[in-house]
C-alpha cells in the first residue's frame, strides 16, 4: 500500500501486478475499504495492473470534514484520481457505493472507460424501504445542527458490525478494519457529515443514459442482497447494450467475500473482452 495526494488529502492504495499492465481500478463499497477485493486481487493483478484504493475517508485514507462528498463531487474525484495514478482510461469495477460512482463516472467520461462491472449497488436506483429510511435518516442527522452530539452518542461502529457480522464471511480483523475508525469521535463525526451530503432518492439522471454507455460491461449481483434488489441488476443488464449479467443465487450483498471465486471468473470473462474506448464527439 502506499499513498497519494487527493484533493488535498491523504489517499491509501493498494496496487498489484505489471505497472505496465492494463489497468484495473477496483473501488470498495459501504463500509468496507480495498480489502473487499482480498479474494480477487491477486487473481487479476496476473495479467493486468490492478489499483485498489481506500476511497477517500474509508481505511487507511484521510477522513476530512472539510472537503465535500456529495455526488458530482466524488463521481469527478474518482477523475482526479485516476488522474494522479497517471491512468488515461481503465476497466473500472465498482461494489455498492463504488458502483454507484463508477456507474456516474462511465456516462461522464465514457472515454477512460475501456470495460465496466457493478457489483451489488444501488447504481440508478436505490434501496429497498427499511434501508432507504435508515440511510436517509443518518443523512438528516449528519445535516442538522446537532450532529455534533449525535456523533458523540450513536454507536455508528456497533451498528455497522452487525450486519458485517451477521454475513458470516467477514472475519474479526477484516471487520475492524473497515469499522474500527468509527469507533472514534473524529470518525463518527466524519461519517455524518458523509451522509450528510448523501442522498438516498433514485437517480433518474443516471437511467436516463444507461443506453449510452457501449464498452463491455458485466453486472455481478448476489441475489440474497438484503439492501438492494435483484431487480436493479436485470434493469442494468436490461438497458445497457454490452452488458452481461452474472446472478449468484446463494450470496448477498458482500458478494465478493461471499462468492469469490464465482466474481473472480465473471471480472475475468469481463477483462477478456475487447474493449474500444468511447472518444469524445468532435467540439464535445
Amino acid at each position: 500500500m502506499r499513498t497519494l495526494t487527493l484533493d488535498g488529502a491523504r489517499l491509501a492504495v493498494t496496487e498489484m501486478g505489471d505497472p505496465e499492465a492494463e489497468p484495473v481500478v477496483l473501488l470498495h463499497g459501504y463500509p468496507a475499504n480495498h480489502l473487499s477485493w482480498r479474494h480477487q486481487l491477486a487473481g487479476l493483478a496476473e495479467g493486468h495492473r490492478v489499483i485498489a484504493p481506500d476511497w477517500l475517508g474509508w481505511g487507511e485514507s484521510e477522513r476530512r470534514t472539510d472537503l465535500r462528498f456529495d455526488y458530482d463531487t466524488e463521481v469527478d474525484r474518482l477523475g482526479r484520481l485516476l488522474d494522479a495514478l497517471g491512468v488515461e482510461s481503465c476497466t473500472l469495477v465498482g461494489h455498492d457505493y463504488g458502483g454507484f460512482l463508477v456507474l456516474g463516472f462511465a456516462q461522464r467520461q465514457p472515454e477512460r472507460v475501456r470495460r465496466l462491472a457493478i457489483l451489488n449497488s444501488r447504481a440508478h436506483r436505490t434501496f429497498v424501504p427499511r434501508w432507504y429510511a435508515t440511510f436517509g435518516l443518518v443523512g438528516v442527522l449528519g445535516r442538522g445542527p446537532f450532529a455534533e452530539v449525535a456523533a458523540r452518542v450513536l454507536p455508528v461502529a456497533a451498528m455497522n458490525r452487525a450486519g458485517l457480522v451477521r454475513s458470516g464471511v467477514v472475519d474479526r480483523a477484516t471487520v475492524e478494519s473497515y469499522i474500527g475508525w468509527m469507533s472514534t469521535s473524529d470518525g463518527a463525526r466524519w461519517l455524518l457529515h458523509f451522509f450528510g451530503e448523501y442522498r438516498v432518492s433514485a437517480r433518474p439522471e443516471l437511467a436516463r443514459r444507461l443506453g449510452e454507455i457501449q464498452c463491455p460491461t458485466a453486472i455481478v449481483w448476489g441475489a440474497r442482497d438484503v439492501y438492494l434488489r435483484t431487480a436493479i441488476a436485470e434493469e442494468l443488464a436490461a438497458r445497457i447494450p454490452a452488458a452481461r449479467l452474472t446472478v449468484i443465487p446463494a450470496a448477498g450483498h458482500f458478494v465478493m467475500e461471499e462468492a469469490p471465486d464465482a466474481v473472480l471468473a465473471a471480472l475475468l470473462d469481463l477483462l477478456g473482452r475487447t474493449a474500444d474506448v468511447a472518444r469524445p464527439a468532435a467540439g464535445g
